[in-house]
C-alpha cells in the first residue's frame, strides 16, 4: 500500500513541476510578444557602430616605416608591404601597401602591434561588392577616410538596439501601430 502511495506522490511532484516548466515557458513567450519589432530601414537608417568596432582599415602611408611588424603579427599573413632599401640613407623606402579585406578577418593585431600608427580601425563596414576582386585595397584606397555614419546627412542614424532598455525604440514610432 506504501509503495502505491510514493508512486502516487512521486507523480503528482512531477505533474507540478512540468506544469511549473511550461509556465515559466510561456511567461517568456509572453515577455517576447510584449516587445517592439526591432527593424531598422537600411538604406535610409544605419546603425552606429560601438566604439571598439572593427571595421574598414585605414591606411597613412607617409607614417609608415616599412618594418612588416603588421605582416608579421597578422594570422594570415595578409598586408602585402612592398619596399626598396635606399642604401645611401640604408633606410627602407615603402613602395606599396595593399589588403584584400576578402580573406581579412578584422582582428585588429596589424592595428595594435604597428610601431608608427598608420593603421586604426574605422567604422565603415559596407564592404560588399559584386566582384570579389574590387576587396583588394591598396594604399591609395586605404587611406580615403569614409563618410562617418554620424556626419551622413542622408542617412538617419539609430542608436545602438543591444543597448537600448527593453520596450523602448527611438526612431520607430511608425511600427508601434503595427499587430501581429
Amino acid at each position: 500500500m506504501f509503495s502505491t502511495v510514493n508512486k502516487f506522490r512521486d507523480y503528482c511532484q512531477q505533474a507540478v513541476q512540468a506544469a511549473r516548466y511550461i509556465g515559466q515557458g510561456f511567461v517568456v513567450t509572453l515577455d517576447h510578444m510584449n516587445r517592439l519589432p526591432i527593424t531598422i530601414q537600411y538604406p535610409y537608417e544605419k546603425l552606429i557602430p560601438s566604439e571598439r568596432f572593427r571595421g574598414r582599415i585605414h591606411f597613412e602611408f607617409d607614417k609608415c616605416i616599412a618594418c612588416e611588424v603588421c605582416v608579421r603579427v597578422c594570422p594570415i599573413n595578409l598586408p602585402v608591404v612592398d619596399w626598396e632599401l635606399k642604401k645611401n640613407m640604408r633606410k627602407k623606402k615603402l613602395k606599396s601597401y595593399s589588403i584584400d579585406f576578402g580573406i581579412c578577418i578584422f582582428c585588429g593585431n596589424c592595428v595594435e602591434y604597428c610601431p608608427t600608427n598608420c593603421l586604426s580601425m574605422t567604422e565603415e563596414y559596407e564592404l560588399s561588392t559584386y566582384d570579389r576582386h574590387e576587396l583588394n585595397y591598396d594604399q591609395i584606397a586605404l587611406g580615403r577616410l569614409p563618410i562617418s555614419v554620424i556626419e551622413d546627412p542622408t542617412i538617419q542614424t539609430v542608436s545602438n538596439l543591444a543597448s537600448l532598455s527593453k520596450g523602448v525604440m527611438e526612431g520607430h514610432s511608425n511600427l508601434r501601430n503595427i499587430t501581429w
